[in-house]
């Protein structure tokens, strides 16, 4: 389990060790979707879940987007965010690429889980997490703090000229053409996010990212890398329970 020194809440982000899963799932797969043993899955979550008193959990059903919950109860939304104060009651996401983010506001109690892929950042998923943050608690992007975890980096995230585009118009296009593959392009993900966050008034003290690639770093799990067999990781935050 990976942590972020900027969140002094019960955290992290897993990697692919520690679980029972065999190969391609090896071995700390949580992901129920894969073609893995659900009792190989059940177990490597049960061994997460004891890591932080096995509380009350709130997940999602991924959609790809920018769709961000207020949630107060343990369940499973659709969308791509969630967002509470309610102490003692866990938030998790589910990546495999794309990156996770994990927001914590200490002054107003308020905690954050996002999945941000290529089609979340580019439709703002980090800037509608934040704003609903201040509308919904009063929080100050000063007192934020954002942490992100792995996911696939720039030198391995091609995409095509109409993904580029899309990031072009929101002036988010860190990208350069990809020297082996005419009309490819490698786009910088994180660098979006960081920039995103700038210009919402996140201080750069606040916002950390890990800096290790899915696709790189055989420590993660990659879909890309994997060709789609590949298991899962979360990243998890909570407050500390009453």
């Amino acid at each position: 389990m990976l942590h972020s020194p900027l969140l002094e809440v019960p955290h992290g982000f897993t990697t692919r060790a520690g679980g029972v899963s065999p190969a391609p799932f090896d071995s700390l797969n949580l992901g129920l979707s894969t073609a893995d043993d659900p009792a190989n899955v059940q177990e490597n979550r049960r061994r997460v879940l004891a890591l932080f008193g096995n509380p009350p959990q709130a997940g999602l059903c991924q959609i790809h987007g920018n769709l961000v919950h207020v949630v107060e109860t343990a369940g499973e939304w659709k969308g791509d965010g969630l967002l509470t104060a309610t102490p003692g009651l866990l938030l998790r996401v589910s990546v495999a690429d794309c990156y996770p983010i994990l927001l914590h506001d200490p002054v107003k109690g308020v905690v954050g889980a996002l999945h941000a892929g290529w089609r979340g950042v580019v439709s703002g998923i980090l800037p509608k997490a934040l704003a609903l943050m201040t509308s919904h608690w009063g929080s100050r992007p000063d007192d934020i703090r954002v942490a992100v975890g792995p996911g696939i980096s720039g030198p391995h995230f091609q995409v095509g000229p109409e993904v580029l585009e899309l990031f072009e118009q929101v002036e988010l296009a860190f990208a350069r053409p990809d020297p082996f593959h005419p009309g490819k392009y490698l786009l910088d993900l994180e660098r979006a996010i960081r920039t995103q966050a700038q210009r919402e008034g996140i201080r750069p003290p606040h916002y950390w990212a890990l800096g290790r690639c899915t696709y790189a770093d055989p420590a993660f799990f990659s879909h890309r890398r994997d060709q789609g067999q590949t298991g899962r990781m979360w990243a998890l935050i909570m407050l500390p329970g009453p």
